[in-house]
């Protein structure tokens, strides 16, 4: 079966109506990602592919589940289907390859924020942490290490992140020890991406480089989109105003 990759991606839409995932949004929107289906005309099949995350829906196609974008390096990526019968062709393409794992949807609530509440987080913040919206600087630190990368690693390079992304980091000593930021962005708004050196956690960096954030988006008119990895991310969102909303399955696939 071919393959085609898409570039007027509105004709995708149909195919991903009512999926409230603003990564999907990104990409049909022309911002971020690349897009593929099984016929560039009428489309039944599709996959979105933006950062760490491949995002598929229509009628399952095991060519599309096979399918690494072009000139993508890594081996590593995080399948989502749109239903149990996507879930069950992934695990029949990858098999062992294949590790299933549960993520938690927030609630997309513009009017969940109560903006004194996340003020006095920030200021409740305890040296010796001080808080800093990403500059050049701290963009080249971010970029330099593994652990906070995935801060701005969807850009490509700081002058695509000035125009268009955002982002909050903790310092300790000039350094970045945590960050809140943009992992993608769509027309309304951002998705975040929080990350916080091993030796830093559980010490509210994280919670205020997110509450800042979420400020600094709502100045803007910009949503903050929460998506959750685990239980701790959702109790994090939930110390800042969002609500959890439902579970959803995920395959982790590694040697993509």
């Amino acid at each position: 079966m071919s393959i085609v990759e898409i570039s007027d991606k509105s004709i995708l839409e149909p195919l991903f109506s009512g999926w409230e995932e603003t990564m999907i949004w990104s990409c049909l929107q022309g911002i971020m990602g690349r897009a593929y289906a099984d016929d560039g005309i009428s489309p039944q099949s599709a996959q979105v592919v933006i950062g760490d995350f491949s995002f598929f829906s229509g009628k399952p196609d095991k060519a599309l589940i096979c399918n690494k974008p072009s000139g993508r390096e890594s081996d590593f990526i995080i399948m989502v289907p749109r239903d149990t019968n996507w879930a069950s062709a992934i695990e029949e393409v990858w098999q062992s390859h294949a590790k299933k794992a549960t993520r938690y949807a927030i609630k997309k609530n513009p009017n969940g924020f109560d903006r004194e509440h996340l003020e006095t987080i920030i200021k409740r913040l305890p040296a010796p942490f001080s808080l800093r919206m990403i500059d050049q600087e701290l963009y080249e630190q971010i970029m330099a290490e593994p652990w906070s990368r995935d801060l701005c690693s969807q850009f490509d390079g700081y002058e695509d992140y000035k125009k268009r992304g955002l982002g909050v980091a903790a310092l300790v000593d000039g350094q970045v020890i945590s960050g809140a930021s943009s992992y993608s962005v769509y027309n309304e708004g951002i998705e975040i991406e929080i990350d916080t050196r091993a030796d830093f956690r559980r010490r509210g960096a994280a919670l205020a480089c997110g509450a800042k954030l979420i400020l600094e988006c709502l100045n803007r008119g910009l949503y903050p989109s929460w998506d959750a990895q685990n239980k701790e991310s959702v109790a994090l969102s939930e110390k800042l105003g969002y609500t959890f909303d439902y579970e959803y399955i995920v395959y982790e696939i590694r040697g993509y």
